[in-house]
């Protein structure tokens, strides 16, 4: 059986205490994970505050960017590896991890370094009485140990994006991946052995969240920021740890995205976009569509259209090549998404498809599958509205107005993404920009330029990643002003 240790200083670390890994798409335990305690997590941030204060936080940027391309080399050089352990701990299928998640893996240390290499700092030249002037300028240094905290939904790919941008930046790391999840973060700190990175660069720690890892890192006095995606109840969580020390702090929320359809869209690439923003990865993505709204002439017609491609999904064991639907992330995850069924259809809803559990008649059986759902019939003050239920489900309902279905899709407590579907340019420009979202999709989905920001409003989050605004949030940024007095004129 594998065994998942702690990555702390340099050297692997084993624990007493231990958790089993579990396979969702049969139930089978396929690692055992070292759980760390508190002290173990107090000699990672030693060991990172080492680190920076050493020859890391000092290194020349030119530096920390050859680092992270060898990073990605290694990580591509064990694709198979990651690729294994990524579908062993999620179920996603392998058409999804090897196209998505262990290419962003490698990819976010390349985009990093090269932002890195490119990014202007600010100088502003002040005119003064007399002649003089002051010129000012800004240097960018390190923050120290931030603690990094990560789902399980997308484990490399997340866990990187916020690793990559922070070494970048000469800090040293402390992070825990989700307990669902260890595989793929485990593999990171074996590629980050393998390529030299300095002891205590980037340390590794197993565990939970309250009473455990999680915890010993957002209230540990030598973190200096936090940075964390999952959901919105745990980000309030993290937030009142970090309150006490005044740390800064990076959060991606929950989300319950809309999806506005018009009838001038292109209706096939609409029907196939919301199927893979309603049912992508299981539908256990933050940026999935879990509210639809369809302009009134083409209602029927689109509830009838992606009702038949949801049935078409292959619900199959993650390494076939056509599977296209994996389980859900555990029991625990598959008892909540069904209990929202549940409740759908008693606060009204019409079960358009799905709604249940599959049945194979063989091992899978033992996994935690479910079905992709559709319902309708809902007010948009029900709780299955307004709650995100992070399932392979989504919400129809039509609309009349461009007006009302504006209205209707910023009727939420989240802010993270919305979709807008139409064949009309100013259309796009006037309902776009008006989501009250941090990121709007106009006929694509899930279309990421890693330079751009990316948050979200309301409880989806606080601050935003990508790009500048990435290296902003990983650095302390002091300015510099020079008083430069005036001389007389040369002959």
């Amino acid at each position: 059986m594998r065994q998942y240790r702690n990555y702390i200083a340099g050297e692997w670390v084993e624990s007493a205490r231990r958790f089993p890994d579990i396979d969702p798409a049969d139930g089978r335990t396929i690692a055992e994970v070292h759980e760390a305690d508190r002290a173990m997590v107090d000699a990672a941030v030693e060991s990172g505050r080492a680190a920076v204060r050493g020859a890391w936080g000092r290194a020349p940027v030119a530096e920390r960017a050859a680092m992270l391309y060898r990073i990605a080399d290694e990580i591509e050089r064990r694709f198979d590896d990651f690729l294994d352990a990524e579908i062993a701990d999620t179920g996603k299928p392998r058409a999804l991890a090897s196209t998505l998640d262990i290419p962003r893996g490698a990819a976010n240390f390349r985009v990093f370094a090269d932002i890195l290499k490119t990014a202007p700092l600010e100088s502003f030249q002040l005119d003064l009485p007399g002649g003089a002037h002051a010129l000012n300028y800004t240097v960018r240094k390190p923050l120290g140990v931030v603690g990094v905290i990560s789902p399980w939904n997308l484990p490399l790919l997340l866990l990187t994006w916020k690793v990559a941008p922070a070494l970048a930046c000469g800090n040293a790391v402390v992070a825990k991946p989700s307990e669902e999840t260890p595989g793929t973060a485990t593999l990171l700190a074996e590629v980050m052995h393998a390529v030299g990175l300095p002891p205590g660069v980037f340390n590794l720690v197993h565990g939970f969240g309250p009473d455990s890892a999680g915890e010993f890192i957002t209230t540990h006095p030598g973190i200096a920021a936090i940075t964390f995606t999952g959901e919105s109840r745990t980000g309030s969580a993290i937030m009142r740890a970090a309150a006490e020390g005044v740390k800064p702090i990076s959060f991606e929320l929950g989300g319950k995205n809309a999806g506005i359809v018009f009838a001038d869209c292109d209706f096939d690439k609409a029907v196939d976009g919301l199927v893979r923003a309603s049912f992508l990865n299981t539908g256990q993505v933050c940026l999935c569509s879990e509210r639809v709204l369809v302009e009134r002439p083409i209602y029927e017609r689109f509830v009838d259209a992606l009702a038949r491609k949801a049935r078409e999904l292959v619900l199959g064991w993650p390494r076939e090549l056509g599977t296209s639907m994996g389980p859900l992330i555990s029991a625990e995850h598959r008892r909540k998404v069904l209990a929202y069924y549940r409740l759908a259809q008693q606060e009204g809803a019409t079960l358009v498809t799905g709604g249940g559990v599959p049945a194979f008649g063989d091992a899978r059986d033992g996994g935690f599958w479910i079905e992709p759902t559709i319902l309708a019939g809902l007010p948009d003050g029900a709780r299955c509205m307004r709650e995100e239920i992070f399932g392979p489900v989504c919400h129809v309902s039509p609309f009349d107005t461009e007006a009302e279905a504006v209205a209707r899709a910023n009727d939420s407590d989240y802010g993270l993404a919305a979709t807008v579907w139409t064949g009309s340019v100013d259309r796009a420009h006037r309902v776009a920009p008006a989501m009250r979202v941090g990121l709007a999709w106009v006929n694509s989905w899930f279309l990421r330029d890693l330079r751009t920001p990316f948050g979200g409003a309301g409880i989806s989050g606080i601050g935003r990643e990508g790009g500048a605004h990435s290296l902003n949030f990983y650095s302390e940024l002091t300015n510099v002003c020079v008083r430069i007095e005036a001389q007389e004129a040369l002959a």
